[in-house]
């Protein structure tokens, strides 16, 4: 698909969600209709249907974002997720960003919502090329104390803590939409709006007197709900059709590319149907995410499905490619262009936890998890049920080996890369079926 490149500089929004199942929202599937701005978004633009994340969890996923590169070539990307402190966890400074980048080229640039890509001092949005943020630096926040994991407040505005009423949702949402209207007729900009939400606690907006009751104990291991879950995403949505309607009253609706994904497959209460598998995993149902993307001046058409194997690093080298501005020479991208011609190509991935690697090549899919190897045909089989591996054993061997080279091509996994578990045998009832 070849975009219009006669079209003005855009302005770019990208959305994202926390740990949002592929089939959660209507238009993939989910049976509730919990997303009719997504919905209709979707029907303006380009639904994705092989759309993944760089990992199926957050610091490593949203790092391979910000970067368009691989997360293993970064110390940080290896741990599953950051979770301490350390000047050697996070987004180094130095390193070219999507943001930096089209900060550089005369953007304005704000990031609201979730950081989680390293501690202050080393780290943050200000050090990564964004004029502004409003949010939580760590993984999780309750949505009305603000508290994180630890207990500490954990609500900024640039790099001043900050104390505000209300539910967390909504105070990303009114930045969001503040931000848009206070660069109408500007410069062009980029807004990283990265909601905390579907993310436990399970916490809608009518839900304080449960964010008392667990008074910081955010794992919420004793609560939560289906519909608890659909109403996150209700209040989401109702969120980002606001953002959108800004964008629309500001005049930019033609020519700004809008984005929306998750950073990983969902977990307790999503629905990933027919997909298997969840966040930490990687079978498809943890990093096959939803991907909707609008563009009108960009040439991209409305109501239509996107086919191609796209994953997050993707987004900062479309990003560069639409506003005409090149990569950083010594930090070459490892994602592509998606509105360019497309191109034959094979997706990697590898994580500490289970040992897990895979690769994706066309519809086939090379997997394995604690030594036990895979091979799947997803045209057929999505549901990732039927091993291929001795019916097909050429194609086995080749993406095997495949995999490995390009395991040899990156920095190799630190002996201290951690991995952090909220649920476990002993807090979760699991099945094997």
């Amino acid at each position: 698909m070849e975009r219009d490149k006669s079209s003005p500089t855009p302005n770019f929004v990208f959305i994202l969600a926390d740990d949002l199942g592929y089939a959660d929202l209507h238009c993939y599937g989910g049976g509730t209709h919990c997303s009719p701005n997504l919905d209709r978004l979707a029907g303006e633009g380009l639904r994705f249907t092989n759309g993944y994340a760089n990992s199926s969890v957050c610091s490593p996923s949203r790092l391979a974002i910000a970067t368009g590169r691989y997360q293993h070539r970064l110390r940080g990307g290896f741990d599953e997720p950051i979770a301490t402190g350390s000047p050697a966890l996070g987004l180094p400074p130095e390193h070219p960003t999507m943001a930096s980048l089209l900060r550089d080229a005369g953007y304005a640039t704000a990031l609201i919502g979730k950081w989680h890509l390293g501690s202050l001092p080393w780290f943050g949005p200000l050090k990564s090329g964004y004029d502004e943020f409003f949010g939580h630096r760590s993984g999780a926040v309750d949505f009305f104390s603000h508290n994180s994991f630890a207990g500490p407040h954990d609500l900024w505005d640039g790099d001043e803590e900050v104390f505000k009423e209300g539910y967390l949702t909504d105070l990303l949402t009114d930045r969001a939409v503040d931000f848009v209207r206070r660069q109408s007729g500007r410069k062009p900009f980029l807004l990283s709006l990265h909601y905390n939400a579907p993310h436990w606690p399970w916490e809608a907006r009518d839900d304080k007197r449960e964010s008392m009751r667990i008074a910081g104990n955010i794992g919420h291991l004793d609560g939560g709900s289906v519909k608890t879950y659909l109403e996150m995403i209700r209040e989401m949505d109702e969120g980002i059709g606001r953002v959108l309607a800004a964008v629309d009253e500001s005049g930019g609706r033609e020519n700004t590319l809008v984005v929306f994904t998750s950073d990983n497959g969902g977990e307790r209460f999503s629905d990933s149907y027919p997909l298997m598998g969840k966040k930490m995993d990687l079978l498809e149902g943890g990093i096959r995410v939803p991907y909707i993307v609008r563009w009108p001046a960009g040439g991209l058409p409305a109501g239509q499905i996107y086919e191609h194997l796209a994953i997050g690093m993707d987004w900062t080298a479309t990003f560069l490619a639409a506003a005409g501005i090149s990569a950083h020479p010594d930090y070459p991208l490892d994602g592509v262009d998606l509105f360019a011609a497309p191109v034959e190509r094979r997706l990697y991935w590898r994580m500490v936890y289970r040992n897990q690697k895979a690769v994706r090549s066309g519809v086939w899919k090379y997997l394995s998890i604690d030594g036990s190897e895979f091979l799947f045909d997803l045209s057929r089989d999505e549901r990732e049920r039927a091993n291929m591996r001795y019916r097909e054993p050429k194609k086995f061997e080749e993406l095997r080996r495949d995999y490995f080279d390009w395991d040899a091509s990156m920095p190799s996994r630190p002996e201290d890369a951690a991995v952090a578990l909220e649920y476990t045998a002993a807090t979760m009832a699991k099945s094997d079926g």
